[in-house]
């Protein structure tokens, strides 16, 4: 098999180091890729976004299958594009199609969703430029904190949470009047604020039947203690010590069955993965939002636990034959500590030399922001490199991550020592 595979990330590492083990796989090739997928597969210089180029490419080198690591090409209609070509039509894509995409495209899309299939989700209102005069007004009508989201695609960047009313009007006026998020803010989601701890679940399907992949708890802020600003991810941990059976079984009756089922109602075949951000509400879970791929860094915890060939998974995908496939998940603990560069999530340097991921032992190290620089690997990122663990206690795989991202070096290098340090407290 022939696979492209989109995207730059640790998560197209990850999704490249797990496709090189297959024996289904003949070349593999990723658009653009980084420095630690070059590894696995030859890198080409093709933005994801650019449908046209990536078409030539495809026909020219008989590409067999399309993995779309990102969420933009696939809410820019990535699959449509194919599936409306003759030339293409015939080449499967892992990924929904633009309509199923608006799930992560649109807030306010997937807000109306689960009101209309009574999906737990927090109270919400959305509103436009022209009504924020309305808006205000049932920001008054709350108790803080509030939480204001961009209706599109921010760049994980599109979520604020304001404590008192004075600063949640400045932020409404920013988003509605002057674009703070550009097109992504044209409608603001307000939305109740819920208190709990956060988790998520992933889900891949075919369009008619799907699979449970294990969940995944991330840690967002920048800061230990989870403070600071909000970044794409500064780690994660697989399995989720709270999240026991009875909160999965929950989890898959209130919310994964009914997101299926309504899908399905809507006409909306959705094949590829869906990852549902949770909120555990003493014990309840509700939804805080949908995404419609895979999340970075919880690719990097979710993959190396899946003991199945992911290229079979993603061919009974393509042929809607999931059903007749299996499924073997490694019981171990999965975690993974993020290197960051110094002023991430704000500015920062790139270019910076990486040395000493080549004496990493018992971890896996999945590249998110490198390139090379002649023969050298450099940093091209914010978030530059994650070190996953896998041990059978949550503690130990903790423990080697720490001690290997220590060997990792470049200028301005940072991790946050806390990861898993908030779930200590549910380990038997």
């Amino acid at each position: 098999m022939r696979v492209l595979l989109l995207g730059s990330g640790g998560r197209e590492h990850t999704f490249a180091w797990k496709m090189a083990q297959s024996p289904l796989l003949d070349e593999l090739w990723i658009a653009p890729g980084n420095a630690g997928t070059a590894d696995y597969g030859e890198n080409v210089n093709i933005n994801p976004n650019d449908f046209n180029e990536i078409k030539n490419f495809v026909l020219a080198h008989e590409v067999d299958m399309i993995v779309v690591g990102p969420e933009e090409p696939l809410v820019n209609g990535i699959v449509d594009f194919f599936n409306n070509d003759t030339e293409l039509k015939n080449i499967p894509v892992i990924g929904p199609c633009k309509q199923a995409a608006a799930l992560e495209g649109s807030k306010d899309f997937a807000k109306a969703f689960m009101k209309k299939y009574n999906i737990p989700t927090a109270a919400y209102q959305s509103f436009s430029a022209n009504e924020i005069k309305d808006a205000k007004s049932f920001l008054k009508s709350m108790n803080p904190p509030y939480v204001l989201k961009a209706d599109g695609l921010a760049a994980g960047k599109g979520v604020i949470i304001c404590e008192d009313i004075l600063k949640a009007e400045t932020e409404l006026t920013e988003m509605l009047q002057n674009r703070k998020f550009g097109n992504a803010s044209n409608k603001v989601v307000i939305e109740q604020f819920l208190k709990g701890i956060e988790l998520s679940s992933f889900i891949i399907s075919d369009g008619k039947s799907y699979f449970i992949l294990p969940e995944a708890k991330d840690y967002k802020r920048i800061g230990e203690g989870d403070t600071g600003l909000n970044t794409g991810g500064m780690g994660a941990i697989s399995p989720v010590p709270f999240a026991d059976d009875a909160f999965l079984l929950k989890v898959k009756d209130r919310i994964i069955e009914p997101t299926m089922n309504g899908l399905k109602q809507e006409g909306i075949e959705f094949v590829g993965f869906i990852f549902v951000g949770l909120i555990n509400v003493n014990g309840e879970p509700y939804v805080i939002e949908y995404n419609v791929r895979m999340g970075d860094p919880e690719t990097e915890v979710v993959l190396p636990r899946i003991k199945t060939d992911i290229l079979e998974i993603f061919k009974a995908v393509a042929e809607k034959k999931l059903n007749e496939q299996d499924m073997e998940i490694n019981p171990d603990y999965a975690v993974t500590v993020m290197l960051v560069s110094h002023g991430y999530p704000g500015n920062y340097a790139k270019g910076k030399l990486v040395t000493g991921c080549e004496d990493i032992k018992n971890s896996l190290v999945f590249h998110a922001g490198t390139t090379f620089k002649d023969e050298d690997v450099v940093t091209n990122g914010g978030r530059v490199i994650a070190v996953t663990s896998l041990h059978k206690e949550m503690k130990s795989a903790l423990n080697i991550s720490f001690q290997n991202a220590d060997k990792i070096n470049f200028e301005g290098k940072y991790f946050r020592k806390d990861i898993g340090a908030d779930l200590m407290k549910f380990l038997k």
